[in-house]
């Protein structure tokens, strides 16, 4: 039966923790999952989950700790000692050690890894220290299971049962020479049915996929998906094996872009979690409001330059607001659909194609809104001028979004900037200035006011 986390259990153990009765508190949490325990961490308050990380044994926390958001870790983890973390660094991967230590201050992090007893692993996690988070190198855990081409496959079964006490999951044997050079991969069928006298370097392949400790973490993404890999090796500028980046990493890797590039989007400047200081999402939200308050108050600008027509047809006022919105909503459209494409890498063919696309896409769309903005306007007897006016500069107005919404986040992408800022308020207040203008400047050139 699925364990279930319910109002009457977080009272249970808030009350046992305030009772300090740390024998019936490990009865019920000591075989729970260490999901289910990151859940319960979350809803007790700051103390009472770090009396829980401190009664539970480090294996049992360690992974827990990793489910956490990272403000809820990073609270949790100011209120435990140097030695307290480095015991819980002990028990992870050592992928997940540098993730978490990552968050500490200097001071802090030479203070628990100077209190990690074993040497071998602080030494692994301050390699991957020194790599860009969102790398290979950043991304990959040392542990793996590497045999080399010159053993025996008896020798190698002794030697990989020594390798893979340190390994959570074996998903792929990597073979390597004598200078740990990466040579190819080795298929646990073919060590098992091998000869006991056979050696490795006749029975392994030597095709496989890698990656280098400098490769980009989506371009990592990327392979990983494309050719179906539950991990990859990573290898250093000497094709020496340095470590290994599996599904559940890239998962996570790829979960945590694709939040950052939603709240992008959103016109959130920085990556910030719902329970974050209202300080923290004041600084991530107010520079693109301000982007969208100038945004507005060019628009105002830009329809006071038309005061007449405001006057002279009143129905135009009516409609600047459609004009604006279909501006906005073609232009995210549009960037939405190029981010996506640049994201995944299968954006192909030339600009110039697809610039003929697009323009023949939205102007079927403008066609279509605009015979539809010609039969309202004939329902509630709007002039026809007018109502023909509004049609095509809605149609102009979309054409521009589009083209906007497409190449900007391609210009964007190819200037190493994310393109994900284009499908928020950057797209959305550049098409309605410039879709408000255009919509005016046709109108007056039609109706000649």
């Amino acid at each position: 039966m699925q364990f279930q986390i319910s109002e009457e259990l977080i009272e249970k153990i808030k009350y046992l923790v305030e009772q300090r009765n740390d024998e019936e508190l490990l009865l019920h949490l000591e075989e729970v999952h260490h999901a289910d325990i990151a859940e319960i961490l979350t809803e007790l308050d700051l103390d009472d989950a770090t009396y829980i990380v401190k009664l539970l044994n480090s294996q049992q926390t360690a992974e827990a700790l990793m489910e956490l958001e990272a403000d809820r870790r990073e609270r949790i983890l100011e209120n435990l000692s140097p030695k307290e973390i480095a015991e819980e660094l002990n028990e992870m991967d050592t992928d997940d050690a540098a993730d978490i230590i990552s968050e500490l201050s200097l001071e802090l992090q030479q203070d628990v890894i100077s209190e990690m007893t074993d040497e071998q692993h602080a030494d692994d996690i301050v390699e991957l220290l020194r790599y860009d988070e969102n790398s290979a190198g950043g991304l990959m855990a040392k542990e793996l299971v590497r045999v080399k081409e010159n053993w025996s496959v008896t020798g190698c079964m002794t030697e990989m049962r020594k390798q893979a006490e340190n390994v959570t999951r074996v998903h792929s044997i990597y073979v390597v020479d004598d200078k740990n050079k990466l040579k190819g991969r080795l298929s646990l069928k073919d060590l098992l049915t091998a000869p006991s006298h056979a050696n490795i370097s006749d029975i392994y392949i030597p095709s496989v996929d890698y990656v280098n400790v400098h490769t980009d973490g989506e371009e990592v993404a990327r392979i990983m998906q494309k050719y179906d890999l539950e991990a990859i090796p990573v290898v250093d500028e000497m094709n020496r094996l340095v470590g290994r980046i599996t599904i559940d990493d890239i998962v996570d890797f790829i979960k945590e872009e694709a939040e950052k590039d939603y709240q992008m989007a959103a016109g959130i400047s920085e990556d910030v979690e719902a329970d974050a200081s209202i300080w923290k999402l004041t600084r991530a939200r107010l520079p693109w409001l301000i982007l969208g308050l100038f945004g507005g108050l060019g628009a105002v600008y830009v329809m006071k330059g038309f005061d007449e027509a405001l006057s002279e047809y009143v129905e135009l006022f009516f409609f600047t607001p459609l004009i604006a919105a279909m501006a906005g909503n073609v232009g995210v459209q549009s960037s939405a659909i190029i981010v996506q494409g640049l994201a995944n890498d299968n954006l192909r063919g030339s600009l110039f194609n697809r610039l003929l696309k697009e323009i023949g896409l939205t102007l079927i769309n403008g066609l279509a809104l605009g015979a539809l903005v010609v039969i309202f306007g004939l329902i509630v007897g709007m002039p026809q001028l007018v109502s023909f006016t509004i049609a095509l500069s809605l149609m102009l107005v979309i054409i521009i979004a589009a083209l906007i919404g497409t190449f900007v986040p391609i210009i964007l992408d190819k200037q190493g900037i994310d393109p994900a800022i284009a499908t928020g308020p950057f797209i959305t207040t550049s098409n309605d200035i410039c879709g408000i203008f255009i919509f005016f400047y046709l109108s007056k050139t039609i109706l000649g006011f």
